[in-house]
């Protein structure tokens, strides 16, 4: 509260003037890792969006539902799915959801009783998906912007015709 103007005031507890602070003088980007423009896009880039991580979080959904044939493991497929996963995510610049873990697994069959030639085609795809970057890499790049924009139950219908959903 203000002191009435009879109450007397040392120095120190006088306002202050203000200092003159000159005004902001603008910012480019000049550093060598500045981006001008848009994020890079392209085959074994990535795709950038916000909290990516979660997708580990959801996939633990999935946990004892994936059908798997003797010679597949179950963290190769998660490696290689949560990657589409994220790639659906950030396509919608959002964060992932469930039901992009559910298109990924639904795609390559990991969901529902996949043909034999998918089976056949994704086995040496998703062998060691767990410890190679590349090969995550290399089976987001075979899924389409087309076939990311479908439904999940979409994407489990045409599981028969599943060459029309890949860059294969």
């Amino acid at each position: 509260m203000a002191a009435p103007d009879y109450v007397p005031v040392s120095q120190g507890d006088r306002p202050r003037e203000p200092l003159d602070v000159p005004g902001h003088r603008g910012w480019t980007a000049t550093r060598p890792g500045d981006l001008i423009g848009r994020q890079p896009d392209g085959r074994l880039f990535g795709k950038q969006g916000p909290d990516q991580g979660y997708a580990l979080t959801l996939v633990r959904q999935f946990h004892g539902r994936l059908i798997l044939t003797e010679s597949e493991d179950s963290h190769d497929a998660e490696a290689g799915c949560v990657g589409v996963g994220m790639a659906r995510a950030s396509l919608f610049g959002r964060a992932p959801v469930i039901y992009d873990l559910e298109l990924a697994f639904g795609l390559w069959g990991f969901l529902d009783q996949a043909p034999a030639d998918l089976v056949e085609f994704r086995r040496p795809l998703f062998a060691g998906a767990s410890h190679h970057y590349w090969d995550q890499r290399e089976i987001v790049d075979l899924v389409p912007e087309s076939t990311l924009r479908l439904t999940p139950a979409a994407v489990r219908q045409r599981l028969g015709e599943w060459r029309s959903l890949l860059a294969t």
